[in-house]
């Protein structure tokens, strides 16, 4: 397997992609790698190579490495539009250069002064062929010092498109600086939608346009003619697309960064850590660091035959322990546990981890080898939850390294009541903690939808992710408070907060147990509006935890855990005994089944869903059920054989029009259930909010995924840890959508619920209720604390409230409002 060793092509100071102001490169469209801020004013060779392509400008050049991975080095932001000002290259495409020979000479104060920003890109642009094993940590890095590791992927076969149809344009470039990295991404990321072949030429120079390097390579300026080229069924498409993007100025559409408009500035308090809520609540606790580094393997093998025998044994034993450990657990942990057993039988890690052996690595390195790459390249796709399912595969790296080289799992040894900080935690080294020990979680990367931020909610414990390096100078035993309710680590509190904290955390103890008392009664409001509080499930546990703390049913059951990290989908009677395990844990109560929600953020390996430019808005909820009209089939087939009959009621979601919910009720007809099935909807885009009640002429009833909802109607990507302290489901828009969603209902008499995390959020309950919301769909662990809740308001208060919050500002002026509503 080829290894490659890029060092810095500058000295200055190493910072993540996610930094860069430019989205092209931020959002990866270009490919995975690092940034360099630069503080000298000479740009050398990473390493062997020849170079590609040196922009006129002088502001880019692309190298190609022997083993032929391919390398952009961007000089600053925006850079193009200086002409060439302060940019002196010192090779030429075609040259040879050797590692640390200098390639551009630059004026640093003049990219500063001028340019959008100085911080350079250095991009793997074939990420389809090499993957980054290692890269360097942020902070200051000298010129010459190790910066990236790549590794060569195996190679994918890919499709002929030789024999289709063919089509072809010539052009005019109206691109204003021609062809250069922007709408190179662009263009690329285009022709990668298409399975037709495109190719573009100028002059004697042609290039696939799906090679963003390629396309450089063009050296295609400002009303430079270029013909397009496609074969394959949609070449007329895609040649139609590409043309349409080379005779739009997407410069002229790329506003500087002084320009922007940023999200506002969250206020911190002072002696706080902001951080991303991962699990809401409240802790007082001694810091606790844990800290988990890589384990040594030895690089050689003992043998073939004994590494191999050596990698089978180990690898037997973790089955039969994640066996094990599947058949304990329950709820989320379970999935959990066995998407890391379906890993460990992937045939595709375990041949690559036997050839690694075959060329002589010990069975640790081989096994190594195998996975990181892979978890590697799901963190390099640009999607903050594909790169969360990395953590999955380092946590199996870490599993099965530790029985081949005979170490125990470490364990943290914990105080009672920590708050237990750590750079990062994988899923299994949480379930290896006395978690009875600890208050709250304090991480400094991972993300709100990962495994360790599920694990966290199910168990009820208050956690922080994303807290950043700050947590860092936290001294052991430190006593801090965890207000992962606010997204805040009060490092310094100070003995008034202290205080108020503790009497927060005992009145929140005694309402609880008298919550506890009540679960079991119907809920009203004081003056006797009926509300229903029911749970959101995704399993029977689950729905074992509602009934328990009274739950009037489920109003949202995740079905898309049976469907996820598996190589094929789930059969009817698999479906039929999940669905059916729900029911049976809520007996004579209604049970709404979400239809399978994948797609995008959450993607089947079985399920052929190419790479999306934006995936929150490409092929996910309803329409992929819609397109594969088999697995929508089964799964209605798998509901419809719940008994008693009618207790399930079905869900769709992300749907935007009529015609999507009338193609379901056509599938039930197909499938022999259109009859007394109640079929609803969730509202989670602004289309669905404002045609309510056409929709509602036909749903039979409406609930608001205000997880969702929130994140497009505020533009925010709620699986982005840079935005997601900003999004909150309380703004003024959110809760206008919410407000029209339920008059549309009304006007058909349907009942309108809510099934996103509004609706365990204690200080938007009572909006919620004011705006005519009639069901709360919570998770299993609030429903009696909600309960309580919705039993000390008053309609008439609670509607001048909802009134009051409409006319707020912003998020948290309504936050402020519903505070005081609280007191």
């Amino acid at each position: 397997m080829a290894t490659i060793s890029l060092t810095a092509p500058l000295e200055g100071w190493v910072s993540p992609l996610d930094e860069v102001v430019d989205a092209v490169f931020a959002e990866r469209m270009l490919g995975d790698g690092l940034a360099i801020d630069p503080t000298g004013d000479v740009l050398v060779a990473p390493c062997d190579a020849r170079v590609l392509v040196v922009q006129p400008s002088g502001h880019a050049i692309t190298l190609e490495t022997p083993e032929g991975a391919q390398l952009l080095i961007h000089l600053g932001i925006d850079t193009v539009a200086l002409d060439g000002r302060g940019f002196e290259p010192l090779v030429a495409a075609g040259a040879t250069v050797t590692r640390g020979q200098p390639l551009i000479r630059f004026n640093l104060d003049l990219i500063v002064r001028e340019a959008q920003a100085a911080i350079t890109p250095v991009i793997v642009t074939n990420g389809e062929r090499f993957v980054i094993a290692e890269r360097a940590d942020a902070g200051a890095v000298a010129s010459g010092a190790p910066l990236l590791t790549l590794v060569a992927r195996e190679a994918a076969a890919v499709g002929d498109a030789s024999d289709g149809p063919t089509a072809r344009r010539v052009v005019t470039v109206a691109l204003s600086h021609g062809i250069h990295a922007r709408p190179a991404a662009k263009i690329a990321a285009a022709a990668k939608t298409f399975t037709a072949d495109v190719t573009l030429t100028k002059g004697e120079r042609s290039a696939s346009a799906r090679s963003p390097v390629g396309l450089l390579s063009l050296i295609a300026a400002h009303r430079d003619e270029l013909t397009i080229e496609a074969r394959g069924v949609d070449a007329e498409a895609a040649v139609a697309a590409i043309a349409e993007l080379l005779a739009t100025d997407l410069d002229a559409g790329a506003p500087p960064a002084a320009s922007s408009t940023p999200a506002a500035p969250r206020v911190v308090p002072e002696g706080a850590i902001a951080g991303v809520t991962a699990s809401p609540g409240l802790a007082i606790g001694a810091v606790a660091r844990w800290q988990v580094r890589d384990l040594d393997v030895p690089a050689t093998g003992a043998g073939i035959a004994a590494e191999e025998a050596c990698f089978e044994s180990a690898r037997a034993a973790l089955v039969d322990d994640l066996a094990a450990r599947s058949a304990g657990a329950t709820g989320p942990a379970r999935a959990i546990v066995q998407a890391h057993a379906d890993m460990l039988a992937d045939p595709a890690l375990i041949d690559a981890a036997h050839r690694a052996i075959a060329g002589g690595v010990s069975a640790a390195q081989a096994w190594r080898d195998a996975i990181r790459p892979q978890a590697e390249a799901l963190r390099a796709g640009g999607d903050p939850r594909l790169a969360e399912r990395a953590d999955d595969m380092r946590d199996l790296e870490r599993q099965l390294i530790a029985r081949l080289m005979g170490v125990e799992q470490e364990v943290a040894a914990l105080p009672d009541g920590a708050i237990l900080l750590a750079d990062d935690l994988l899923p299994s080294q949480l379930m290896a903690l006395d978690l009875d020990r600890v208050a709250g979680l304090a991480i400094e990367r991972g993300g709100p939808t990962s495994h360790v931020a599920i694990l966290a909610a199910s168990r009820g414990l208050p956690a922080l992710v994303a807290l950043g390096a700050a947590v860092r100078e936290l001294a052991e035993g430190a006593r801090v408070v965890l207000d992962a309710s606010e997204g805040l680590l009060h490092v310094t509190p100070s003995p008034e907060l202290v205080t108020d904290a503790e009497a927060r955390l005992a009145a929140v103890a005694e309402r609880r147990a008298a919550a506890r008392a009540r679960a079991a009664e119907e809920c009203r409001t004081a003056d006797g509006t009926r509300i229903e509080v029911v749970a959101n499930c995704g399993s029977a546990e689950d729905a074992r935890v509602a009934a328990a703390n009274g739950a009037e049913g489920c109003g949202l059951l995740r079905t898309e855990l049976l469907f996820l990290d598996r190589a094929t989908a789930p059969d009817v009677a698999e479906q039929t005994a999940a669905y059916q395990s729900v029911a049976d844990a809520l007996p004579g109560k209604p049970v709404i089944v979400r239809l399978l929600d994948i797609g995008g953020d959450k993607p089947a390996p079985y399920l052929p869903i190419g790479p999306e430019e934006n995936p929150a808005l490409g092929l996910r909820g309803i329409r992929v059920g819609l397109a594969h009209p088999d697995i929508l089939d089964d799964q209605l087939r798998a509901i419809l054989a719940v008994r008693p009959a009618g207790q399930c009621r079905i869900m769709v979601p992300m749907v935007v029009g009529l015609d999507e919910l009338r193609q379901v009720r056509a599938a039930l007809d197909r499938v022999g259930g259109g009859d007394g099935v109640a079929l609803g909807i969730m509202v989670e885009t602004p289309a669905a909010a404002v045609t309510a009640a056409q929709l509602a002429r036909e749903a039979d009833f409406l609930s608001i995924g205000t997880n969702d909802l929130s994140q497009y109607a505020l533009a925010m990507d709620r699986g982005n840890a840079a935005v997601a302290g900003a999004l909150d489901g309380l703004h003024p828009a959110v809760l206008r959508l919410i407000e029209q969603t339920v008059a549309g209902g009304a006007r058909h008499a349907r009942w309108t619920g809510v099934c996103g995390g509004l609706a365990s959020d204690p200080l938007a309950v009572p909006i919620l209720v004011g705006l005519g919301v009639t069901e709360l769909s919570v998770a299993p662990a609030a429903v009696a604390d909600i309960k309580a809740l919705v039993r000390d308001l008053d309609m008439i208060r609670a509607r001048d409230h909802a009134r009051a919050a409409l006319e707020c500002a912003g998020a948290a002026e309504v936050r402020q409002l519903a505070r005081e509503f609280a007191r």
